[in-house]
């Protein structure tokens, strides 16, 4: 197969239409064989009551780019990716600006697929990082 970096990041921004990514106004800018790139604003919509960047919506970030990682290696007619365990600490607060999440393979099976998410902001200064394990499921019918 071969990589088409702009294919895949249209389809990723294609599929976050009306989901929490739009929401969260995440932007997938970036992308390689091993990795994913997205970048998230830090505004109020982002912020918790002190106006920090929210864990959760570093969380959802992570969780976003790591999953739609894994959907790049999965064939989309008969599979379809679940989250089952994110792990993140958080290092660093953020009030403004940008964070981009990427997220590259550390194991990529059959069955399970395990992802290092590194969030940093514009100055390269790691804010988060976090652990996603995704499992690769058949696909389903919407009537089960």
């Amino acid at each position: 197969m071969i990589f088409d970096k702009e294919k895949i990041l249209k389809m990723c921004n294609e599929f976050s239409n009306n989901t929490l990514m739009e929401t969260l106004e995440i932007e997938y800018i970036d992308a390689g064989e091993k990795f994913l790139k997205a970048k998230m604003p830090v505004n109020s919509r982002v912020h918790q009551p002190m106006g920090l960047l929210h864990g959760g919506a570093a969380v959802a970030l992570a969780e976003s780019v790591g999953s739609a990682a894994s959907f790049l290696f999965i064939n989309e007619k008969n599979q379809e990716v679940r989250g089952i365990e994110i792990a993140a600490n958080h290092l660093k607060s953020k009030r403004s600006g940008t964070v981009f999440a990427t997220a590259t393979i550390i194991h990529k099976g059959r069955s399970i697929h395990l992802w290092e998410i590194k969030i940093t902001d514009e100055n390269n200064q790691l804010i988060s990082i976090c652990k996603l394990t995704n499992m690769i499921l058949p696909k389903r019918t919407t009537a089960e």
